[in-house]
């Protein structure tokens, strides 16, 4: 229980204090405030001026009309506090997952609520990222584990040759792919989530869904293909050349009882982990390949929101992230100790 304790304190504090910098980074440290209250002085003074029945006032009760307004609606924002203390507040509304409302963007039903617009945005990341990513983990987990069974062979040398092309982002292949399949070939859509406008039949949505899930799922499996099979090989060689491997060939043992028992099983930590972090990633979606597709989740939102200014939305992708991230690892611990007998929780390392 004091471990519990103690790990989830650190945990609160090491979320409090990311969910406090994305606070001032997101407002420029409040410069954005200046660039609120410049646009709302803006939009009154043009909505006064082509108010009719404001023709008639002089320059001074304009301005002083202007000035009002202009007051009140900082008071209503409250962009008439300081932004220290203001930034304060958003961090307490942050952390109790009080979101609020977005300043500029809407879900496509006009909600301004940023929980709406994020669950709104939710389910296509969960369902590109979901494809993409699970599909990369398990592909690379068999190549890899096929690739030390048989160390040194073409497909093998292959592999290794060629892993340097992971360094390329998944955005980058899809310009590529968009250019040939799309551009070209015209085999493949350019980019959103199905047709326009949506097929009636649910067999036609499903197959159009399909069609534009083909290149950003590719682009993803081309940009972390070679680097995840070759980490994993890794993995798999250095534990399959350990001296209890070779006394266990040496008993008799089948090369499959080996792998599961000598070579898999010290390295599940390691895969749990990518695992764990490969789901988190689920969430935040892919910013630059949802936006060079067009497709419609969490990522191209957060792009948006940036270009936007609008500090709420960001600030509210951060924090679930935050939270997601946090019980991810508080989690592991507790699985690593039931993977590996070595590991005792709050042992502070292997039992001796």
């Amino acid at each position: 229980m004091r471990y519990v304790v103690i790990k989830l304190i650190s945990l609160f504090i090491a979320v409090t204090i990311g969910v406090y910098l994305t606070i001032l980074i997101a407002n420029m440290g409040g410069y954005v405030d200046e660039i609120l209250k410049g646009q709302i002085r803006e939009s009154i003074s043009v909505s006064i001026s082509m108010d009719p029945t404001k023709k008639n006032l002089t320059m001074a009760e304009r301005g002083r009309l202007i000035d009002e307004l202009v007051a009140l609606e900082e008071h209503r924002l409250g962009l008439d506090q300081p932004f220290l203390l203001r930034s304060f507040r958003f961090l307490g509304r942050a952390l109790t997952l009080n979101l609020g409302r977005a300043q500029r963007m809407a879900s496509d039903s006009g909600s301004k609520l940023v929980r709406n617009i994020i669950l709104e945005r939710l389910p296509p990341t969960l369902l590109l990222m979901g494809t993409s990513s699970m599909s990369l983990f398990f592909i690379t987990l068999f190549i890899a584990l096929f690739l030390s069974r048989n160390y040194g062979s073409l497909f093998d040398k292959l592999v290794i040759a060629l892993s340097p092309t992971s360094a390329a982002p998944a955005w980058f292949y899809g310009i590529f792919l968009l250019l040939l399949f799309a551009a070209v070939l015209g085999w493949l859509p350019f980019g959103g989530m199905v047709d326009a406008p949506p097929p009636e039949s649910p067999v036609d949505y499903g197959l159009s869904l399909l069609r534009h899930l083909i290149l950003p799922v590719i682009a993803w499996l081309i940009s972390g293909f070679f680097a995840g099979v070759y980490g994993y090989r890794t993995f798999f060689l250095i534990f399959s050349m350990e001296d209890y491997v070779e006394l266990a060939r040496a008993k008799g043992l089948t090369s499959r009882e080996i792998e599961r028992r000598y070579v898999l099983r010290p390295t599940l930590p390691n895969i749990i982990t990518n695992f764990a972090l490969t789901v988190i990633g689920l969430w935040n979606g892919a910013t630059i390949l949802e936006t060079v597709f067009n497709w419609p989740g969490i990522g191209r939102l957060i792009y948006q929101a940036v270009g936007l200014y609008d500090s709420p939305v960001i600030i509210g992708t951060t924090v679930i992230n935050a939270y997601l991230l946090a019980i991810t690892v508080f989690l592991l611990d507790f699985i690593y100790a039931l993977v590996d007998p070595r590991v005792r929780v709050g042992s502070g390392g292997p039992r001796s």
